[in-house]
Formats: C-alpha cells, sequence, structure tokens
C-alpha cells in the first residue's frame, strides 16, 4: 500500500458498518482485555505511591488508570485501527474518507466514547442508587440505550464516531498467499 492510498481503497478493508449486536460483542469482548491491563496498571501505581488502601489516593488512581484506558486506545486505533477485541471481531475505525485515524482523532473518539456511560450514570447520581446491582442494571440500560441509537442513523454510526468523523466498518485481513514451492 502506497502512501497516498487510503486503507478503504484496498478491497479487503473496505466494508459496512457492522450490527449493533457484534459491536456490543466487541464492547464486552474488550472490558475482558482491559481487566487485566487496569489490574496491572492499578498494581503499578500502588506501588508507585505505596497506596496502603483501597480508598487512599482512589481520585489519583482513577485520573491514571483514564490515561492508561487512553494510551491503549489511542495507540491501537491511531496505529492499526484495531484493539485487539476489534481484530477478534474484525471490526476496524477509520476515518469516514477511509484513511487511517490520527493520534490526535484517536484521542477525541476516547474522551468521546465516554458518551456510553454518561446517561447511567447520570441517572444513578439523580436517583441516589448506589447499589452493586442498581448500578450495574441501570449502567448496563444505558449502554443498550446509547448503542441502539446507532439504529437512528443512515450509517448506523455511533454519536462520537459522528462527531469525531470516525467509522466502524467490517474488515478481513487479506488472505495469506500460499508460497510456490
Amino acid at each position: 500500500m502506497s502512501l497516498g492510498e487510503t486503507i478503504a481503497e484496498t478491497p479487503q478493508a473496505a466494508g459496512p458498518a457492522p450490527g449493533v449486536g457484534r459491536r456490543l460483542l466487541c464492547f464486552v469482548y474488550e472490558g475482558v482485555l482491559l481487566f487485566g491491563v487496569l489490574m496491572a496498571a492499578g498494581l503499578v501505581y500502588g506501588i508507585a505511591t505505596q497506596q496502603r488502601h483501597a480508598l487512599q489516593g482512589a481520585h489519583g488512581l482513577q485520573t491514571f488508570l483514564f490515561g492508561v484506558l487512553g494510551v491503549y486506545f489511542v495507540w491501537f486505533w491511531s496505529r492499526g485501527g484495531q484493539t485487539l477485541a476489534m481484530q477478534t471481531w474484525h471490526l476496524r475505525l477509520l476515518t469516514v474518507r477511509g484513511a487511517r485515524v490520527t493520534p490526535l482523532r484517536a484521542a477525541c473518539r476516547y474522551v468521546l466514547s465516554w458518551l456510553w456511560f454518561i446517561p447511567g450514570l447520570l441517572a444513578l447520581w439523580l436517583a441516589g442508587l448506589k447499589g452493586a446491582a442498581e448500578v450495574f442494571g441501570v449502567l448496563t440500560a444505558g449502554v443498550f440505550a446509547y448503542a441502539l441509537l446507532a439504529r437512528l442513523r443512515a450509517d448506523r454510526q455511533f454519536l462520537h464516531d459522528a462527531v469525531c468523523g470516525t467509522r466502524l466498518v467490517t474488515w478481513r485481513p487479506a488472505p495469506k498467499e500460499n508460497p510456490k514451492r
């Protein structure tokens, strides 16, 4: 692929928007993978700050983990357009013109992707709910509601993708050529 060629110009890279169900399954798988990343990052933070109790320095830990997640997503999205979970589910992030996503655009998408959780968190705060089951239920309902908003758009993209000028596409790598012997 030449430098001037966009990813979408290669036939195996251009694809339709994936279904909402497939994107939600990728979302869940991403969460499973990120559990390990966040555990390791939390350990590093705890050792570096000599944190002895979970509530000691909680805001610092949350800020640090927000940054770790940002680095993870920005790096993967701007390098190849796919996180590990997106590779498994054959999804790729491109600009609306089919080019690779720049680090700045990826950072914007990362920050705006927290819109998935804002309605649920706001509802929890307004209702004063704090129980684990209540938090899980409200956040899950908020995520599903946000995901279903993509069905209202003609291009089937999420709100944060529309704002950032990005899109998710179904993508499969080119088949490997068999070497002739």
